[in-house]
């Protein structure tokens, strides 16, 4: 149990810090030159925060399937 509490505080976490696909109406104006010139995701901070969030919310699930299985 104590597992799945910090799972799913890590994957709160990494979600909220994560920023939007768009900003509003400059998202969308944006948007348009990043998909055509391509944005560099592979690297840095986002990156990151989208692999720990992959791992957090694998564990989660992992975690309450066997705790299911247990009970």
């Amino acid at each position: 149990m104590i597992i799945l509490a910090i799972a799913s505080l890590v994957l709160i976490a990494s979600i909220l810090l994560q920023s939007g696909k768009s900003a509003g109406l400059a998202g969308s104006i944006g948007g348009g030159a990043e998909q055509l010139f391509g944005k560099k995701k592979g690297r840095g901070y986002e990156a990151i925060l989208s692999k720990i969030s992959v791992v957090g919310a694998i564990c989660f699930i992992l975690c309450s399937l066997i705790l299911v299985a247990i009970e």
